[in-house]
C-alpha cells in the first residue's frame, strides 16, 4: 500500500506540473544554477556540434549550458500530433535527446490522462507509452514520425532509451509498468533502421524481483521484492562490457542499481549487482562525458518535503575504465 501510495503521489506531483506548464506561458530564465532548477529525471546532451548542453527531463522542457553551471530555460520543444492517441495537452515524462544519423531524436513517455486502458486491483491506468519525435536541431522543434504507435496501446510502458546492439540494430529499451503487470520489467524491442517505429514485438530482459537490493513490504507486513522498474540507461566499460543502471526503491528509499548482461548484448543474461551503487534517494541516472571529456551521471535527488516531492538535478563523476560502473565523488560545474 504505501508502494502504491508512493506511486499516487508522483503522479500527482507530474500532473500538477504538467498543468501548471499548460496554464502559464513559460518566461525563459537566464543563469539559473543547476542546484536551483526543479527537474525529475534530467538528461543531459553534450553536443560538440553546437558547444552547448541540453537538458531535458520530465515535463518535456529544455534547458541550455555552455557549462552546466547555469542554465538558460526552460524551452518548449515538441510538437505532438493533437489529433493522435497522446490527445491535445499530453503529459510527458523522463524526455531524452540522442543524437543519431544525423538527427536528433525525442525518446519521451507521453500520457493522455483522458483515455483509461485498464484497471488493476482498484487502480485505474491511464493511456501512457514511450514514443519518439525528431529534429534536425537538437533544441527542436520536435515532431512526430512516420508510425503513431511504438508499443501496444494496452500496455503502460516508460522510460525509454535507445541502444544500438551488437547486430549494428537500433532498439528501445524501457519498462512495463508494475502497476499493470504488478512486477515492472525491463524490455527491449526492436526500432526501424530510421526509429520512425519499432519492428516486431517487445521481449523482456528482467524483472524488479530480479534485483536482490529491492525491497519492499506486502499488505501483511512480510518482506518482498519490490517491483518498481524505472529509468534504464544502456553503457559499456572500457572492457566492452554491457551494463544497465536502473532504478527501484529499498522499502520508501528511491535507489538505483546496475545490472551486467553476460552475452554482452540486450539478449543477457542479465545478473544484477548484489547492492545499489548511488547514494539513498537518488535515482534515474544517465551518462555523458561533458565537452572536455570526463565521464559524468546525471540523476535527480528524491526528496519529500511536506508530502511533496522535490526533485533536483545533480552530477557525480563516473569511472568505467574498468570491468565495472564505479560511482565517484559529486562533480560540481
Amino acid at each position: 500500500m504505501k508502494r502504491l501510495g508512493l506511486a499516487l503521489l508522483s503522479c500527482l506531483f507530474f500532473s500538477f506540473l504538467t498543468k501548471a506548464q499548460e496554464n502559464r506561458v513559460r518566461e525563459v530564465r537566464k543563469n539559473i544554477p543547476l542546484d536551483s532548477i526543479v527537474l525529475s529525471d534530467p538528461f543531459i546532451l553534450a553536443d560538440s556540434k553546437t558547444n552547448l548542453y541540453y537538458m531535458t527531463g520530465t515535463g518535456g522542457m529544455l534547458w541550455k549550458s555552455n557549462d552546466l553551471k547555469l542554465w538558460d530555460g526552460p524551452y518548449t520543444v515538441t510538437k505532438t500530433d493533437s489529433n493522435s492517441w497522446m490527445g491535445p495537452k499530453p503529459m510527458i515524462w523522463a524526455a531524452e535527446i540522442h543524437p543519431f544519423k544525423g538527427k536528433y531524436y525525442y525518446f519521451a513517455t507521453f500520457t493522455n490522462r483522458a483515455v483509461k486502458i485498464d484497471t488493476v486491483k482498484g487502480n485505474v491506468i491511464e493511456r501512457r507509452a514511450c514514443h519518439v519525435l525528431v529534429s534536425n536541431k537538437p533544441d527542436g522543434p520536435y515532431v512526430p514520425m512516420q508510425d503513431p504507435t511504438y508499443l501496444p496501446a494496452n500496455m503502460p510502458t516508460l522510460d525509454g532509451t535507445l541502444w544500438v546492439d551488437k547486430d549494428k540494430k537500433p532498439y528501445m529499451v524501457y519498462c512495463y509498468e508494475w502497476l499493470q503487470n504488478l512486477n515492472g520489467t525491463i524490455e527491449k524491442i526492436e526500432l526501424k533502421p530510421d526509429l520512425s517505429g519499432t519492428v516486431g514485438t517487445g521481449k523482456v530482459m528482467f524483472r524488479a524481483s530480479d534485483a536482490p537490493w529491492s525491497r519492499e513490504k506486502d499488505e501483511k507486513g512480510n518482506d518482498r521484492p519490490n517491483k518498481v522498474t524505472d529509468g534504464p540507461y544502456l553503457f559499456q566499460t572500457k572492457t566492452g562490457r554491457l551494463g544497465m543502471i536502473w532504478t527501484s526503491w529499498i522499502y520508501d528509499v528511491y535507489t538505483q542499481g546496475v545490472a551486467y548482461s553476460q552475452s554482452g548484448t540486450l539478449d543477457g543474461p542479465w545478473i544484477q549487482e548484489s547492492k545499489p551503487i548511488t547514494p539513498p534517494n537518488y535515482g534515474h541516472g544517465m551518462l555523458f562525458r561533458n565537452l572536455e571529456g570526463k565521464l559524468l551521471m546525471s540523476l535527480h535527488s528524491h526528496k519529500s518535503i511536506k508530502g511533496r516531492y522535490r526533485r533536483i538535478p545533480h552530477l557525480f563523476e563516473v569511472d568505467v575504465s574498468g570491468d565495472k560502473l564505479v560511482m565517484g565523488k559529486p562533480f560540481i560545474p
